[in-house]
């Protein structure tokens, strides 16, 4: 099938995408990766959130799993629709296959599958693949215009390139643990999946901007990343800033080594988020805090001076903060032009009107129960909204040939 055909179906499949988001005319815009096919070969977070990203852009993309399933099935509680909500929530869109990569007819299927195929996003093992005849190499030299994507634990190159990673692992490698938790308690982890999911966008971007050379040159490339890149990627600051002192900076909860007011501060009944991250902001801040004379302050007047005398202006600031209720600082600050926040649990930014208003979390079409993060960006106002639900394992061998491997369950959820 040409580009072009692939493309014209593709625009067909994805009638009736855009949703809630759908523009007057009813006619939702073509989306931007329609008639592009992918192969995904990955399992866990990282690899199949680049593929998902792929899918929400408009791609097809077929899910390699092996005859057990992906393990995210299993990552939970909590379940929905068959499968844990965290591999709903990353395999979106997308199409599965399941087959037994130590049986050379589905081996000799896949690669012939690739011979059609744009892009391959893989992150099994090291040496995984180059074992399979699957390597870069070998598969390009069969389709030229193939972009062959890696995501690694380390880095492709280096002493622990070998070495297996999770997103735990990974940010303690990386010293992001050194950077969080408070000044008195042990370093603490990121919450979130940032390594994972940010190495899924890298990948997905790095994917894109092969697509944009290949128009160009006619060729595909090879594309790699790493949880550690992306850590790197996100300490860039921290490392720039120790590259030129020489010196650890200190751990704070939730403020900044580099900025004051930028922090939460205990209020009468919570806690309140303020960012009063310039000058004339800490002045319009003082003014309200009744404490004006502190923007004339040569120990507090411009932002190197509020760092050198943190230790005396902050607990100033925390006494006057825990005086009124969080509702009342908020209305304050916010009707002065002071970017604040109260700290939101999970019911809150659910339900909180902005929420609603980008249109940012939206039912699954086939799976109304789960409702999941919307792609982060609009094309003329308009949001890709979710296709369909995760597909049961190896839902589409039939339907594009591929062999059942013997002991699957053709469609387990």
């Amino acid at each position: 099938m040409t580009a072009a055909a692939r493309a014209a179906e593709a625009g067909a499949r994805s009638k009736g995408v855009a949703g809630a988001a759908m523009t007057a005319s009813d006619t939702p815009p073509p989306l931007p990766l329609a008639g592009i096919r992918v192969v995904e070969i990955a399992q866990n977070l990282a690899g199949p959130f680049a593929g998902e990203i792929l899918a929400a852009l408009g791609a097809e993309v077929v899910k390699v799993e092996r005859p057990e399933g992906d393990d995210a099935r299993g990552w939970g509680p909590p379940f929905v629709g068959g499968a844990a909500a965290t591999f709903q929530t990353v395999n979106r869109g997308k199409r599965s296959v399941a087959l037994d990569l130590k049986d050379e007819r589905a081996v000799a299927w896949l690669k012939d599958h690739l011979l059609g195929c744009d892009i391959l996003v893989q992150n099994l093992r090291p040496g995984a693949m180059e074992a399979l005849g699957l390597d870069a190499e070998s598969l390009r030299a069969r389709n030229p215009r193939l972009i062959y994507c890696s995501l690694h634990a380390f880095g492709r190159a280096g002493p622990k390139r070998l070495a297996p990673g999770y997103e735990p692992i990974v940010q303690a490698f990386a010293g992001m643990f050194s950077v969080n938790g408070t000044r008195e308690g042990p370093p603490s982890r990121v919450g979130m999946q940032v390594l994972d999911l940010g190495t899924g966008v890298w990948a997905a971007l790095g994917c894109l901007a092969a697509l944009l050379r290949r128009a160009r040159t006619g060729e595909g490339c090879v594309v790699d990343t790493s949880l550690f890149e992306t850590a790197l990627g996100w300490m860039t600051i921290h490392l720039a800033a120790f590259g030129v002192t020489g010196r650890q900076p200190p751990r704070d909860r939730t403020g900044s080594p580099r900025l004051i007011v930028f922090q939460a501060f205990e209020t009468a009944d919570g806690e309140l988020v303020v960012a009063a991250a310039n000058d004339r902001l800490f002045a319009r801040l003082a003014v309200e805090l009744g404490r004006a004379d502190w923007a004339r302050d040569p120990r507090f007047r411009t932002n190197a001076d509020r760092i050198a005398h943190r230790d005396l202006l902050i607990p100033e600031m925390e006494a006057i903060f825990r005086a009124r209720p969080t509702a009342e600082w908020a209305r304050r600050l916010e009707a002065i032009g002071i970017p604040c926040s109260p700290i939101n649990d999970l019911a809150a930014v659910r339900d909180d009107p902005q929420t609603a208003a980008i249109g940012a979390l939206a039912p699954l079409p086939d799976l109304p129960e789960l409702r999941t993060v919307g792609l982060p960006v609009s094309f003329d106002g308009v949001r890709p909204a979710h296709r369909h639900r995760a597909p049961a394992l190896g839902a589409d061998n039939a339907a594009l040939g591929a062999p059942v491997p013997g002991g699957a369950r053709a469609t387990r959820p």
